[in-house]
């Protein structure tokens, strides 16, 4: 249960920063692109790399990888709740230093595939049964 609270609380965190970002690109640059959803995406995910990549050094000097507390406020649901582009960056990542370089490519372009032709399904959908 304590996992959960400290998910929470991270999560909550990190989604009004979201907000936030998203409403300071929109004001200062305009609606015209989505510098607010880009913005957070390489943040996220720059974030998480420092973050992941700070566990491993602290582990790898003979420390322990770091509590399972952090891992769980920072990665799950700070940077979660921020954008899940990082998780999805991280995953890549993963696959491509384990020598699954196809595999990456196919998570990555069949993740954005799936995940477009999901919004237009939703959208059509929600359309056709008048929601």
């Amino acid at each position: 249960m304590l996992h959960a609270l400290i998910i929470f609380l991270g999560g909550g965190l990190g989604a009004t920063g979201r907000h936030f970002v998203g409403q300071g690109a929109l004001r200062l640059l305009g609606p015209g692109f989505p510098y607010g959803t880009l913005l957070v995406n390489v943040a996220g995910s720059l974030l998480m790399g420092l973050f992941i990549g700070w566990l491993v050094r602290k582990g790898a000097d003979g420390g322990e990888m770091g509590s399972q507390e952090l891992r769980l406020f920072f990665a799950t649901g700070l940077l979660g709740g921020f954008t899940t582009f990082s998780a999805y960056s991280l995953d890549i990542a993963n696959l491509w230093e384990r020598g699954a370089a196809g595999l990456a490519l196919i998570y990555a372009l069949g993740t954005v595939v799936a995940c477009v032709v999901a919004i237009f399904a939703g959208l059509y959908l929600a359309r056709a049964v008048n929601l």
